[in-house]
């Protein structure tokens, strides 16, 4: 089956969606619970978000077929913690953010079961992901990796009280530059409408501590959002009059990223690729 779908742009940008996914195969869904089949813990339509985004500036975006509940492509294969000392789900989780179970009693996964996963779900994504940072900076000498992720807006067995509209992570300042990092956070601050934080609770999964390589040209910037800014949160329906704004703001961040390499670029002399023309 096509695991994911990888759309190739023409700029050094690469949106990824890691946790956009919601397809649970029969033969795991049957050894679930029925809230774990419906896959509530889904980065719900993240895609609806980013896609016109990505159209508009010409951006590479990729996004994955299964749900995080099949594997996290956001955790390390190994299956290490990324927040060791907190409670946080896994690999292949068999808890849900409300810490209930994911499986029936006695039908968890093995750890073949396991190893299958990340070799036919988790292997794909991370090979795409790094075969197209590897296009996009040979031919632009730069690229900035961007996560989109959302997450519902209080998840007590996460964070305490409601989490901030908009999280920004550079695995504290280590993911990208500080150029970067100083226009993304000028542009949060800018603005009135949305709280936000960087690096606080949310600091960049596996994906941007993995690729985040700024002295070898690769950039990558996580931002966590809350879902209440674009959809309602019980009835997990999208919200076009709450989208508009919040896609305003993060075409505002995703433009830093695009000027930022286009700077560097244009500072080490390499030839500027056109633009798609921005609306």
């Amino acid at each position: 089956m096509t695991t994911h779908t990888l759309h190739r742009g023409t700029v050094p940008l690469l949106i990824s969606l890691p946790h956009d996914g919601s397809y649970i195969p029969p033969e795991i869904a049957a050894r679930m619970t029925p809230r774990a089949q419906r896959s509530i813990d889904t980065d719900w339509h993240v895609a609806k978000l980013y896609e016109p985004l990505a159209e508009q500036l010409g951006a590479s975006l990729i996004k994955p077929v299964a749900s995080r509940y099949v594997v996290d492509l956001n955790r390390p294969a190994d299956g290490h913690a990324l927040y060791p000392g907190r409670k946080e789900t896994g690999l292949v989780s068999t808890i849900g953010f409300d810490g209930e179970p994911l499986y029936l009693e006695g039908a968890e996964p093995d750890e073949k079961e396991i190893q299958r996963r990340v070799n036919d779900f988790w292997q794909p994504y991370h090979h795409a992901l790094a075969q197209e940072i590897a296009r996009l900076r040979h031919e632009h000498g730069r690229v900035v990796l961007w996560e989109g992720h959302s997450i519902r807006s209080r998840v007590p067995m996460l964070f305490e009280g409601q989490l901030p509209d908009f999280n920004l992570g550079t695995a504290d300042g280590a993911s990208c530059g500080v150029d970067l990092q100083q226009r993304l956070e000028r542009s949060l601050q800018g603005q009135s409408r949305y709280s936000f934080v960087v690096n606080g609770r949310f600091k960049g999964g596996f994906i941007t501590r993995q690729f985040g390589r700024p002295d070898e040209g690769v950039e990558t910037v996580q931002l966590e959002l809350a879902q209440l800014n674009y959809m309602n949160e019980d009835s997990l329906a999208y919200e076009p009059a709450k989208a508009e704004p919040t896609q305003r703001l993060i075409l505002q961040l995703l433009r830093c990223c695009l000027d930022g390499s286009q700077e560097n670029t244009s500072r080490e002399g390499l030839v500027e690729k056109s633009m798609t023309p921005l609306q």
